[in-house]
């Protein structure tokens, strides 16, 4: 069920072209025969995308190697109209994906936020902010915008993915600001990792996360 953008090697430009044949989702790809999907996007890319579609990546693997991204995905239980309910689910896949970036010792350098709506259809917005960041505060501002410049209007939201593109966090700097309130934050979130670390990823959550889903 997961959308196209998920499927690694699906840029904008092949998701916008197999849309344009409905195919929105990586199940839909799968069902299409393979010759009418080389006749959409060459013989090389289409057996690449199914071959990863199954779960078969021929690529070595480089342990050592920091990965190009990672993502988050959030499906409704039913197509959802409510702002609140999309930035509750944002809110969730930023406090994810941020403690997955310092868990493995990562920053964000680019963050994108993709919708899937309930007739099948996408959009995204990117990101690139000033300063690469794996700091939930930051990431949830970003996120946030993005959802903002999106504009949307009675959206019948189905998916939302957040994806981060990487790099390794020994490689950023974290700007220095005079702000006792900053230092406080990231002290908290420290301890708020380390307790993830020991008790599980729900030990500590916002109070909005917490609250049971309205109905």
């Amino acid at each position: 069920p997961k959308p196209l953008a998920a499927l690694p090697g699906v840029g904008p430009a092949t998701a916008r072209t197999l849309k344009e044949y409905g195919i929105h989702r990586i199940g839909t790809l799968l069902q299409v025969p393979l010759p009418t999907l080389q006749r959409i996007l060459g013989t090389t890319t289409a057996s690449t995308l199914t071959d990863r579609a199954r779960g078969h990546d021929n690529r070595p693997v480089h342990p050592e190697t920091t990965p190009q991204s990672t993502s988050c995905s959030h499906t409704f239980a039913h197509d959802e109209l409510d702002p609140r309910e999309h930035r509750r689910a944002l809110l969730g896949l930023c406090e994810r994906l941020g403690l997955r970036l310092r868990t493995t010792g990562h920053a964000a350098v680019r963050l994108t936020l993709h919708i899937s709506y309930a007739d099948g259809s996408t959009t995204q917005r990117s990101h690139t902010p000033q300063e690469y960041t794996a700091h939930t505060p930051a990431l949830r501002t970003t996120a946030y915008g993005l959802y903002t410049r999106l504009g949307l209007q009675r959206a019948r939201v189905r998916t939302i993915t957040l994806r981060a593109d990487l790099t390794d966090a020994q490689h950023t700097a974290q700007q220095l600001l005079l702000d006792p309130a900053d230092s406080k934050r990231r002290r908290i979130e420290q301890a708020c990792d380390q307790a993830r670390a020991r008790f599980g990823e729900q030990a500590v959550q916002p109070g909005t996360l917490a609250r049971p889903r309205r109905p």
